[in-house]
């Protein structure tokens, strides 16, 4: 087992190929949902995908980022868009959230997986 110092909130660079919709071996930004426990003992962690596609609608499983972040520019994470990859797949790690932002994750991914109404 990796016991990498990976963190709940952090943004990190990932190489998502081989998913169907992401061109090969595109590098997206991400954002890690796992919890400490399960990022200290395991391989692999989950992950939200960022997009800078901001012109998507507005779901109640989106939440804004600011390019404050390390973000090139204004961004969403999409709470709707889960993964569990490998910790190889992740690059550098860019920035951790505040907890102002990682309350509003919280509630979009409560909603993302059912436990509230969206």
């Amino acid at each position: 087992m990796r016991h990498e110092k990976i963190y709940r909130g952090e943004i990190y660079l990932a190489k998502l190929d081989f998913v169907i919709g992401i061109k090969q071996g595109e590098v997206r930004q991400v954002l890690i949902i796992q919890n400490n426990i399960g990022n200290y003992f395991n391989d692999t962690v989950i992950i939200a995908v960022i997009t800078s596609h901001i012109q998507k609608s507005d779901l109640p499983t989106h939440v804004r980022l600011s390019y404050g972040y390390g973000l090139v520019k204004d961004s969403i994470v999409m709470l709707e868009q889960l993964r569990t990859v490998d910790k190889r797949r992740l690059g550098i790690r860019v920035d951790s959230l505040n907890n102002k932002d990682l309350l509003k994750v919280n509630r979009s991914l409560l909603i993302s997986i059912g436990i509230v109404p969206g």
